[in-house]
């Protein structure tokens, strides 16, 4: 397991690498207000537990997330601002609010 801290403006988010069997990653970065999430996890999930999440896929690592754009996320996120194929980066702006 991979973890690693990604600092945006004074809020620090957590990165985890998890490796899965057929040479895939689990991917979750994480703060206090929300998380982002590679598509092995499940938005249905997020959406009923009023979670602010998001999903991008495609992505192997932790970089690759934060160059990636959502592809999904759940009402409690779009609340915050955050839309549909906006940069994670963006994303993490929005969530270190």
């Amino acid at each position: 397991m991979v973890t690693k801290e990604i600092k945006v403006n004074n809020t620090v988010f957590k990165g985890v690498e998890l490796p899965l069997c057929n040479n895939a990653n689990l991917l979750v970065i994480t703060g206090e207000k929300g998380y982002i999430m590679c598509g092995y996890l499940n938005i249905n999930t997020a959406q009923k537990r009023n979670d602010v999440a998001c999903i991008v896929t495609g992505v192997k690592t932790i970089e690759d997330m934060l160059n990636s754009k959502v592809v999904a996320l759940t009402a409690q996120a779009q609340k915050l601002g955050i839309s549909m194929n906006m940069e994670v980066k963006k994303v993490l702006e929005v969530l270190a609010k």
